[in-house]
Order: C-alpha cells, then structure tokens, then sequence
C-alpha cells in the first residue's frame, strides 16, 4: 500500500484559522482540509510546507512551529501529516489548487466535512484557538 508524506499549514489570524476546500474531482474531493502537500525526496516538512503554499495559495510564510504529527489509513493509502503553525509573511492567497476556502472561528471549525487525516489536526488547533 501506498504511504504518503505530508505537510499542512496551519494559518491563524485575528484568532481565525485558514480552512481549504479540495477540488470536487479528485482524491478526497471535496473535503476540508489545512492547506498542504507531499514532502519531496530529501525535503523536510518545514521546506514543504513553505514550497507548497507558496504553489497553492501563492503567498509566503513563516513557519513558527510543529502543532502535530499524525497518521491516517486511508482505503487506499496511508499518511504521515505533519501540521505546521505559521504565519503569511507576504502575498494575498489566491486557491491555485482548492475550489473553496473560509475562515473559521473556534466554534465553527467542526461544521465542515473534513478529510479524515485532519481531523486529529482540527482539535490541536480548537487547544490553540481557546489558549
């Protein structure tokens, strides 16, 4: 089985955090997730995470910390995500890659359908949302 390699930003401002929405047509569509994507041969997830905004959402930023490393099983896959907090240090995001994108408070997080890897993720960042 296939094992992937990942890394998700988590982006707060104003005490909301950034919520991307997978395009319709492809794995996992639909789903919400914490924007992200492969970690490359020899690429480590800091590296990733700051390469794959910037292809996402077309902006740059600055990594401030590891919230968490989780594992997900997938029907058809397994994951390893690596969720970094972060914060835009230039650029206005524009969806390169996600049909959709909000900003959520606390209490709204839960309210949308998210990918199952994230899960574990979207509770770390309700700890750091009520902090």
């Amino acid at each position: 089985m296939k094992h992937l390699e990942v890394a998700a930003l988590v982006l707060i401002e104003n005490n909301r955090v950034f919520c991307a929405q997978r395009k319709a047509n492809g794995p996992l569509g639909g789903k919400w997730e914490f924007p992200g994507g492969k970690l490359e041969s020899g690429e480590d997830g800091k590296s990733a995470i700051i390469r794959e905004i910037r292809e996402e959402l077309g902006i740059e930023i600055e990594v401030e910390s590891l919230v968490m490393t989780t594992e997900h099983q997938y029907d058809s896959f397994s994951l390893t995500m690596h969720a970094y907090l972060g914060k835009k240090k230039a650029g206005k995001i524009t969806l390169y890659e996600h049909q959709d994108s909000k900003w959520l408070d606390a209490d709204q997080l839960h309210d949308l359908d998210w990918a199952a890897a994230d899960l574990p993720v979207v509770d770390a960042v309700l700890q750091l949302l009520r902090r």
